[in-house]
């Protein structure tokens, strides 16, 4: 896709969305149940939309949090639910729904002190530490869209293990919710004349000081402090701005911190790729702000509105390709770690082939999973995965010990191993990486989106791989062509072709009209187009047999 002209550039008074009219969208727009665009629909992480297309209303929260309610009942789960949110300004919104519906059917509801911002990692260890302590389970919910734009809404189920919810869970949850839908909301239940805001069974915790006190089992800040490093972050106006400014002070860093303000129009944004305001850490266009002090800091980092997703920034190469940090980060993790030999290491089949080469160079397992963090939560839970990432920038890991540490991405963690890689090798995560190409050889890697109808989107799932007939491609021989992860054997949705210098996936977007390529040659840059130009040919004949 082309850049737009104004790609990189400050966003300006009309980039902005018009606050009080989105909110009014919110409560006073119905959504249509017999609308697909309207009803509600769990993709990879969640529940999206925006409630200026009636995909984001208080209708679809009202029976997203019942059905949820309906959910726990079904499980057995009888703890408190935890509810955190981010600084969109749906999830504002959203998060007073959430609380009048699940205080109305006699929850116990846990929040941040003073109704404050929460990350998502940060409610992924708050469930996790509590039924440590706990024989009552507890769940909770996420309120973000994570980077999407201002105008959209999230809304996320962590069940009991604390990451996001398999499909078992949002099928039940989605169906349900329709129903109610369906049915004009009957049957939900709500505080009626109550003050969500004071009610007794609303219980405020301290979430933020709990996460912070506990950096240092997950990371060694004693080295990062030693090294006094400066380090620039990008808050990006998110949910972790005050936890940057509290990480300072605590562990005594020395961290600059831009754009800490909340902003739900984020109009201190650059404009993405496609000229929108989106609050993408792993896009140059978007952190365009912070690149321009790059040479400033020893390290730099963004993060997204929800905190789950991590940018690193280096004096020497600028913004790193996601890939290329997590092939860092895994191999040093895996040198610097007294996790057992049979921990494994997770990453989406869409990820970069490097970090299989840096896995099997450290006598690991690795467990390549379908796109979405969900894949990782069980076997980060049980102690299995030490480290699990996928390719749009999303990661966790094991404490020091082999402890769980969270079960969804971690944004701010992976910023401090950037800053400890740092501090213990001397190289930034950039010249790190030069090393491993240096060892494992060079990857180029690409993903373009292409245009798509529903239908087609559709039959990307009725693909199998036993019925392609594919020899050759991009001038080498076919070594595998699969539409199910190895790490699990499940479906992706989509289809994946290997050769022996290179590879390409092909898989529809949850929420767009397009479809994806991911692609990866280690030849050259020359053969990587030429992977991406052909399997945009060959997905579109596919698609169009059907």
């Amino acid at each position: 896709m082309a850049l737009h002209q104004r790609a990189g550039q400050s966003a300006q008074p009309d980039d902005l969305i018009n606050i009080a009219q989105l909110t009014s969208a919110y409560y006073v727009y119905e959504p249509d149940p017999r609308n697909a665009r309207q009803k509600v629909s769990f993709g990879t992480s969640g529940h999206r939309g925006s409630a200026l297309k009636r995909s984001f209303n208080e209708a679809h929260i009202l029976a997203i949090a019942q059905a949820i309610c309906a959910y726990r009942q079904e499980q057995g789960i009888e703890g408190p639910i935890l509810v955190g949110k981010d600084t969109h300004a749906l999830s504002e919104a959203a998060y007073l729904t959430a609380l009048d519906v699940f205080l109305g059917n006699g929850l116990q509801v846990h929040v941040q002190t003073e109704h404050g911002y929460t990350p998502t990692p940060a409610i992924s260890q708050a469930i996790i530490q509590y039924n440590r302590q706990h024989q009552q389970q507890c769940d909770g919910v996420v309120i973000t869209p994570s980077h999407n734009p201002p105008e959209d809404g999230g809304f996320k189920y962590n069940p009991p293990h604390g990451g996001p919810a398999d499909n078992d869970a949002t099928k039940v949850i989605q169906k349900y919710a329709n129903a109610l839908l369906s049915s004009g909301l009957a049957g939900v239940n709500t505080c009626e004349s109550e003050d969500v805001l004071e009610h007794p069974k609303l219980i405020f915790c301290d979430w933020r000081h709990d996460y912070i006190e506990g950096l240092s089992s997950v990371v060694d800040m004693q080295a990062i402090q030693a090294a006094n490093l400066k380090i620039g972050i990008d808050a990006m106006g998110g949910a972790g701005a005050l936890y940057w400014q509290e990480i300072a002070e605590r562990y005594q860093l020395t961290l600059d911190i831009h754009n800490a303000h909340v902003d739900p129009a984020f109009a201190f944004m650059h404009l993405d790729k496609d000229g929108r305001i989106r609050m993408d850490c792993s896009s140059a266009q978007a952190m365009a702000g912070l690149l321009g002090y790059q040479k400033q800091y020893d390290l730099a980092a963004g993060n997204d509105p929800d905190y789950d997703r991590h940018g690193i920034v280096t004096p020497t190469h600028g913004l790193m390709n996601p890939n290329h940090y997590l092939a860092v980060a895994i191999d040093y993790l895996c040198k610097n770690r007294p996790w057992g030999a049979d921990t494994a290491i997770g990453k989406t089949l869409v990820s970069s082939a490097i970090i299989d080469k840096v896995v099997a160079d450290n006598g690991r397992q690795l467990l390549e999973m379908p796109v979405g963090f969900k894949w990782f939560a069980a076997g980060l839970a049980e102690g299995r995965i030490g480290f699990a990432g996928e390719e749009s920038a999303g990661a966790t890991l094991l404490d020091k010990q082999g402890e769980t540490w969270t079960t969804d991405k971690d944004g701010m963690v992976m910023v401090l191993l950037a800053a400890e890689i740092l501090a213990k090798t001397g190289s930034n995560p950039s010249q790190y990486y030069d090393s491993l190409c240096g060892q494992h050889g060079t990857s180029y890697y690409g993903r373009v989106d292409s245009p798509s109808t529903a239908a087609q989107n559709k039959a990307f799932a009725d693909i199998r791989a036993y019925k392609i007939k594919l020899s050759e491609f991009a001038g080498e021989a076919v070594e595998q062509i699969s539409t199910k992860a190895a790490g699990n054997d499940a479906q992706f949705g989509g289809i994946k072709v290997t050769t022996a210098n290179g590879w390409f996936a092909a898989r529809p977007s949850g929420t767009e009209p397009v479809y994806k390529i991911y692609a990866e040659s280690f030849n050259s840059k020359e053969h990587l187009e030429q992977i991406i130009s052909e399997a945009q040919q060959w997905v579109s004949e596919l698609l169009s047999k059907d």
